[in-house]
């Protein structure tokens, strides 16, 4: 039988908006204070047009790691990525246009990032994995369940959406007058030390907003169709409406899902979401641990 697990962590979280101006006034993070602090291994695949950029660290069942749109491996899981590696193969991945890959000529969407992703895996002989895919992420981290089924164990899908109404009003009007200023700088400042074409942001950034302000419903046969065991994640002060990751939660045939104090993407330590100060290490890990390890029940 399917529950819902509204999970609160005993550690003091401030909850955070996910406006990216308000993120920049208080944090005083750096790109180095979010670095994983472990050898990995990494490299480039040629993919559909695409050098694109992974990396590696741990031993065991391979855990695919999304990032959120504007981010990278270590922004959206630099916090995490040392507590994940330390029971199974944790393999990053960098999307189209994103960090150390490059772009091509064309937009960017969740159905093509799904695509380049199951490429990228099949030239590196995974033939199976978990997915977690993080805002962006966990929209291609659905495609990828939806397209390519074959290559999925179980997946989380965090701070994420299928409709335009799943998020609130004010997310829209904001994309719909996004300009590069609003950007989180470190964003900007993660992208100038690692982008190949450090020159090309301001495309990097146009591409994100044009897959937002173009965004179309998926349909709801289309989520009734994710078959692998889904974990969905938001926060409660999340852009993601609590009703829509019900909603989200309902269609899926086998679902939880867990809602945790803070914004996006704060449950997991995303650089945008951290202080100064911040020295909270456990963050959402256990309950995805615990979810990956459970035994799968077939429907």
């Amino acid at each position: 039988m399917k529950r819902i697990s509204i999970v609160l962590f005993l550690i003091a979280l401030t909850i955070s908006s996910c406006n990216s101006s308000q993120s920049e006034k208080g944090n005083t993070t750096t790109i180095e204070s979010a670095k994983v602090k472990q050898d990995s291994i990494s490299g480039y695949v040629s993919v559909n047009g695409l050098n694109m950029y992974y990396e590696i660290y741990g031993e065991g069942k391979p855990l695919v790691l999304l990032h959120g749109g504007g981010s990278t491996i270590n922004t959206s899981f630099g916090r995490i990525i040392p507590e994940l590696s330390k029971h199974r193969i944790v393999i990053g991945i960098e999307l189209q246009a994103h960090g150390h890959t490059n772009d091509r000529d064309s937009d960017i969407s969740f159905e093509q990032d799904a695509d380049d992703v199951a490429a990228l895996l099949k030239k590196l002989e995974i033939p199976k994995a978990d997915f977690f895919g993080f805002s962006n992420g966990g929209n291609t981290t659905m495609q990828i369940a939806i397209r390519h089924p074959e290559l999925v164990d179980k997946i989380i899908v965090s701070s994420s959406f299928y409709k335009r109404s799943g998020v609130y009003s004010e997310f829209w009007e904001f994309m719909n007058h996004a300009a590069i200023e609003n950007m989180p700088q470190l964003y900007k400042d993660t992208y100038a030390k690692v982008a190949p074409h450090p020159e090309n942001l301001q495309s990097m950034h146009d591409k994100c907003v044009k897959r937002m302000v173009t965004f179309k419903d998926w349909s709801d046969d289309q989520i009734k169709s994710i078959k692998a065991p889904t974990l969905l994640i938001i926060g409660d002060a999340d852009m993601v409406r609590p009703e829509h990751a019900v909603e989200m939660y309902r269609l899926i045939p086998s679902c939880q899902l867990a809602i945790l104090p803070g914004g996006h993407g704060k449950y997991m330590g995303e650089i945008t979401t951290l202080s100064k100060d911040n020295t909270d290490t456990i963050f959402c890990v256990p309950m995805i641990e615990e979810f990956l390890n459970a035994k799968r029940q077939e429907n």
